[in-house]
């Protein structure tokens, strides 16, 4: 039996897309990237992308403690979007519980807030930390409409009669600019990224060219090889750093109010972190593009969705909370903003700063016993 021209070559294009099915289907990358990271995508744009704000940590000092200051703390706390970090006892105390970042707004009352309230002289300070503009400004204006809703609660209120006067201060950035959180944010993405995706990059081609067999073999030990895989663009990505840092500083007026060695130490230690990834990553990965792919997913994306660079992480879910813990950018953000914008040092970052650490070294000795491995 005999098949025409057009049923044959119809015949054989079919037989093509089915080869080419089961090609990228037999492909687990490939299969990842079509149907895995769709859906990672949607879950965390969808979890993370949000303008609300929930349980961000407040301060508050009520010198007067009646019940009327009491009735307004619970209610500010039970509304969802905040939560009671600490009670202070006294104005000096401000300061501390800002400069260590664990606190977003204070919430000031008072003496006799109760009597105040009464003859419709209340007054409250709500204080934000700027250094995060936009979060401060949402937790001003969330505040301020729980203490208009508790002055509607209030009976015996004229319309229009002033219940409580509220005064709101911005604490290190009084004029709210964007840049305070721009620059550290950006600095912390290109560090990573730079630092990270070349250097992963880098190593990844020589194992496609066959290069790194050479260096395997050759005298150098592990650690020299990785040392001096890292050297180069240790000094570039410094150099990219004090770029930034010039850039905020005499473009944006970025202040500078801690110390500037403690701001270049912090910087390589974050950058040896950087690349130890970037190490580690080179060596799980076959090729260049493998390793551009595992360094954009994931580092490109935590970084910019889990750290806290552009929305808060007190509104993520507890999940991804405990998953942006092991993002770098998420303990080196804070860093830059406390050095630059608050003038701290170690004594409030060292917390910060020995988790780095640890992360150096933790990707250091994988990517060493990886290299070991490829020895054996």
């Amino acid at each position: 039996m005999r098949f025409s021209k057009t049923e044959s070559n119809t015949g054989r294009f079919r037989a093509f897309v089915v080869k080419e099915f089961r090609h990228i289907l037999r492909d687990r990358r490939t299969v990842l990237i079509l149907f895995g990271m769709p859906v990672v995508q949607v879950l965390l744009f969808g979890f993370v992308l949000s303008n609300e704000i929930k349980n961000a940590a407040i301060a508050v000092l009520d010198p007067s403690k009646d019940v009327e200051s009491i009735a307004l703390t619970n209610k500010l706390v039970s509304s969802g979007y905040f939560r009671l970090e600490k009670n202070l006892a006294s104005v000096e105390e401000l300061e501390p519980a800002f400069r260590t970042g664990r606190i977003k707004m204070a919430v000031v009352f008072p003496a006799n807030f109760a009597q105040k309230l009464q003859t419709g002289e209340g007054q409250l300070q709500l204080l934000g930390d700027a250094s995060d503009p936009n979060t401060a400004t949402t937790l001003i204006n969330y505040a301020n409409a729980i203490v208009a809703d508790f002055q509607q609660e209030k009976n015996g209120v004229a319309p229009g009669r002033p219940l409580i006067r509220t005064e709101t201060r911005m604490r290190y950035n009084p004029e709210q600019k964007a840049v305070f959180n721009f620059v550290p944010g950006v600095m912390t993405l290109i560090l990573m990224l730079v630092s990270a995706m070349m250097t992963s990059i880098t190593i990844a081609r020589e194992k496609e060219l066959g290069t790194m067999e050479i260096l395997l073999v050759s005298p150098l030990k592990p650690i020299q090889i990785i040392l001096g895989k890292t050297a180069p663009y240790l000094a570039l990505t410094l150099l990219n750093a004090t770029v930034i840092v010039l850039l905020g500083l005499l473009v944006f007026g970025m202040p500078m109010r801690g110390s500037v060695l403690l701001l270049a130490g912090e910087c390589m230690l974050y950058m040896f972190v950087a690349l130890s990834l970037g190490i580690f990553i080179s060596t799980r990965a076959k090729d260049q593009m493998s390793a551009m792919f595992m360094s954009a997913l994931g580092l490109l994306m935590p970084t910019m969705l889990l750290s806290g660079f552009i929305f808060p992480r007190e509104s993520m879910p507890t999940a991804l909370q405990v998953v942006g813990n092991v993002i770098p950018a998420t303990w080196f953000n804070p860093i830059v903003k406390g050095i630059m914008i608050k003038g701290v040092g170690l004594e409030v970052l060292w917390k910060q700063t020995l988790i780095l650490g640890g992360m150096a070294l933790f990707f250091l000795a994988l990517s060493m016993k990886n290299f070991k491995d490829r020895l054996e």
